[in-house]
């Protein structure tokens, strides 16, 4: 996704369109990132920034390995 210069994470997400695909999500309640480290919306980006919305976990991951060694 090309966004202008001086863009925030804010615009990118808006600019993706990824609204319009999960309406049923509250995007505002995701905590959004860069590269798998959380940033504010704010954010200006930087050539090359991968923006993230991370969702909560259903699972704790060690839990789930643990559920699947089970033989």
């Amino acid at each position: 996704l090309a966004v202008p210069a001086r863009a925030t994470v804010a615009d990118a997400i808006e600019l993706s369109g990824i609204v319009s695909h999960f309406a049923e999500v509250n995007l505002a309640d995701l905590q959004a990132g860069i590269w798998g480290h959380p940033v504010e919306r704010r954010h200006r980006l930087e050539d090359g920034d991968r923006v993230e919305l991370y969702r909560p976990l259903l699972t704790d991951p060690r839990e789930a390995r643990r559920q699947r060694a089970k033989p």
